[in-house]
């Protein structure tokens, strides 16, 4: 280490210790001189008690010269100067050579009454003492002492002396051990930091004391490598093509397999009319770019009442309607499975637990049995499906968590990417789950487990580290469990780009025209599937409270909430149903006038054209989710907005908040903060907004859904390349 780090270190110990010697040998001094005093007194009683018989007898007998020895002989110890007796009447009646013969007894008593023990003679300094000398019966005369004080001063400077070689002795041997100390420490931090950026090179554990410290640095750096990884992708727009030229060049053309509950398109049929459309859907939305970018297979279930109608013998579609992109595999669940298996445990159980939004999991065996099989039943469609030994297989969300691990048992050479859209919970929140352990061995079938955030990555190993006998290697954020590794990381997902509809404009004007927003108008659009967890009512509420605070904005603005109807034969869905229209009608009754609805509340599905026109024709979009994984709403808001107008006002809960920085922060929980948001939203100027629109919408271009997409494949053709490499070294090492 430097020197003057040790001088940094040593000079506050050496200053402290300095101070404290001085304020040491003054208050030694101090007490040294009352000990010594305290003795004086002490030693003139016992030389007045052992004298007062020899000097009761002289007094009786008159023969002076014993007094005359007797003092003599006392005063040759080294504390007295001189002694005098004095009478009961104050009369001096004996004396030794030294005492002054300018001070006799009744002086003596005089000083004493006044507290002035303490003379400077030309013997030198001395203290006054008398002291009474007494038979049993009588008081028979009074001895007078002067004790030398120069043994006091003598003493003193010699105590001084110690505590001084003392202090510096102490000094120096604190000063050598915090060196070294200091140094052992140093090359301990030295060497765990080295172990931690190269493991390969020492294989011993960070000292305890440093492990937060290593917890943080790591997680720095693997935000760098986030940073470094976006940047290494972003030196050119991703796009389909681009995406397609990765798979060509990184996984050299293997079959690419998606598996989901939710199918990317339906076919439902009203009287004699047939309908495609596709479903309100972040996982649809996000999934779907990426198959017309690879082409392949996707494996869903099959919802709409006419999807039967139109797939082959083998239950396949090739999608999307009219341009047959890739190919759809439909599998077909009765009404029974659907309720155990989605309605049952994936939503009242898994969704419940995974949201924090205040609704208590229900977990029933019967509903644990079906989700089993299903999964079972997802698993060996893609076996059946797959044309080789080695497919790449991209396993989506939490109501196929089983699969990962039962396509591992058939296919072990499969690369299984398995993506959960949704929050991962604390350990002590998961631990709710009867089943936590099949859940989470299923899991760790995958080859990559990625998840929406870092935080939701933690909490997921902190949960395999409390549940499971597994082994996490931090520093590659792998769990290695049942003989098999999976890396588990942070894919923020994403939607594709360019997501503007041509003349935009027009479309802007036709969607406020639709609506009834005159110019003089501003509309705030929300834009939700119907579930408890987006904050819909507590949007409504905050509303509610702008108009009362503002009320000038009545007559003057206006709230759109699109909520496409999801889950609703479930209890909890129906109730907020309930509550969430009632609130509607509320507001309205109380502040709507003839030809003004304050709140419009649309419970329906909208295909992505009427959805891009809603965007456009809003001033505001309003994103209050409880607790999300991501929320794309707030992303396809943005990138429709190429007139980079529009304010966005993001819930801090949403996983996209850590990306969108430039969006109105949001508590949905606090409506008084949730409304003066509103309030700033809508009279933000139109140069901030476009400052801000023109920063989300770079952040959307750059960090789009095919880089998502390429972020995971080619984390999975890194995995492919390492497994032939070390396929060829074991062929080698047994040939």
């Amino acid at each position: 280490m430097h020197l003057r780090l040790y001088l940094r270190l040593l000079a506050p110990l050496l200053l402290i210790l300095a101070l404290g010697g001085w304020l040491a040998m003054n208050v030694t001094e101090e007490l040294t001189e009352r000990w010594f005093l305290r003795d004086l007194g002490l030693r003139g009683n016992l030389i007045a008690n052992a004298q007062s018989d020899t000097i009761s007898k002289v007094l009786v007998n008159g023969q002076w010269e014993r007094i005359h020895a007797l003092f003599e002989r006392t005063i040759r110890d080294e504390r007295l100067s001189a002694i005098a007796l004095c009478s009961t009447d104050g009369l001096l009646m004996h004396r030794t050579k030294d005492f002054p013969t300018d001070l006799d007894c009744a002086q003596a008593h005089a000083l004493q009454r006044s507290g002035n023990v303490e003379l400077t003679l030309p013997l030198g300094k001395v203290m006054l003492g008398i002291f009474p000398v007494s038979t049993e019966e009588h008081h028979i005369a009074d001895l007078v002492l002067l004790h030398d004080l120069a043994f006091v001063e003598r003493r003193t400077r010699l105590s001084q002396q110690y505590l001084l070689v003392f202090m510096l002795m102490m000094g120096l041997t604190v000063a050598l051990l915090i060196v070294l100390l200091t140094q052992y420490n140093w090359r301990r931090w030295n060497l765990a930091l080295r172990t931690m950026l190269n493991p390969a090179s020492n294989t011993l554990a960070a000292p305890p004391e440093f492990r937060s410290f290593m917890d943080d640095l790591r997680t720095r750096l693997r935000d760098l490598e986030d940073h470094y990884r976006h940047g290494q992708y972003s030196d050119a727009d991703w796009t389909a093509e681009r995406l397609r030229s990765l798979l060509a060049s990184h996984l050299h053309g293997d079959e690419l397999l998606v598996v989901s509950n939710r199918e990317p398109w339906t076919h439902e049929r009203i009287g004699d009319a047939l309908l495609v459309r596709q479903p309100a859907s972040g996982l649809v939305t996000a999934l779907e770019p990426v198959l017309q970018a690879c082409s392949g297979t996707w494996i869903a279930h099959g919802s709409g009442n006419a999807d039967r109608e139109c797939v082959d013998a083998a239950d396949h579609l090739m999608l999307p309607p009219g341009q047959q992109d890739y190919r759809l595999r439909r599998l077909w669940l009765s009404e029974e499975e659907v309720r155990g298996y989605y309605d049952g445990l994936s939503n009242e159980g898994i969704w419940a637990l995974c949201h924090l939004a205040h609704v208590r999991p229900v977990f029933r065996e019967a509903d644990w049995q079906h989700y089993r099989q299903v999964n079972q039943r997802f698993a060996d469609a893609v076996i059946a499906e797959a044309r080789s030994h080695n497919p790449v297989v991209l396993v989506q969300d939490y109501q196929l968590a089983l699969v990962p691990a039962l396509i591992r048992q058939r296919l072990p050479e499969a690369t299984i990417l398995c993506f959960w859209h949704i929050p991962w919970p604390t350990p002590e929140a998961f631990g709710i789950c009867p089943w936590r352990n099949e859940i989470l061995q299923g899991l760790l079938g995958s080859t990559i487990l990625g998840f929406q955030t870092r935080h939701h990555q933690q909490n997921f190993l902190a949960t395999v580290e409390r549940f499971l006998e597994a082994r996490l290697e931090t520093e590659r954020s792998s769990v290695f469990h049942a003989g098999r590794e999976t890396l588990v990381d942070s894919y923020p997902i994403s939607i594709a780009w360019p997501a503007t509809a041509p003349d935009s404009a027009r479309q802007r004007q036709l969607g406020r025209e639709t609506l009834g927003i005159t110019a003089g108008q501003k509309l705030i659009l929300g834009v939700d599937r119907f579930d408890y967890t987006k904050g819909i009512e507590e949007k409504f509420i905050a509303f509610e409270r702008l108009l009362e605070k503002h009320p000038e904005w009545i007559g003057r603005l206006c709230l759109l909430q699109l909520a496409a109807p999801t889950r609703s034969s479930l209890a909890d869905y129906a109730a907020l149903s309930e509550r969430v229209a009632r609130r509607a009608m509320q507001i309205n009754n109380r502040f709507g006038r003839p030809g003004y609805t304050p709140v419009t509340l649309l419970v329906e599905h909208r295909d992505q054209a009427a959805v891009r026109a809603l965007y456009g024709a809003a001033d505001v979009c309003v994103v209050s989710s409880l607790h999300d994984g991501m929320n794309l709403v707030c992303k396809e808001f943005a990138a429709t907005r190429d007139d980079e107008q529009g304010v966005l006002v993001l819930s801090s809960f949403a996983g996209a908040a850590r990306e969108l920085g430039e969006a109105l922060s949001i508590n949905p929980y606090h409506t008084e903060s949730f409304a003066d948001t509103l309030q700033q939203a809508l009279c933000m100027h139109p140069a901030e907004q476009r400052e801000r629109m023109s920063s989300l919408r770079r952040q959307i271009h750059d960090a789009n859904v095919y880089l998502w997409a390429g972020r995971m494949l080619e984390d999975a053709a890194r995995w492919r390349l390492q497994a032939r490499m070390h396929e060829r070294l074991h062929r080698y090492q047994h040939s």
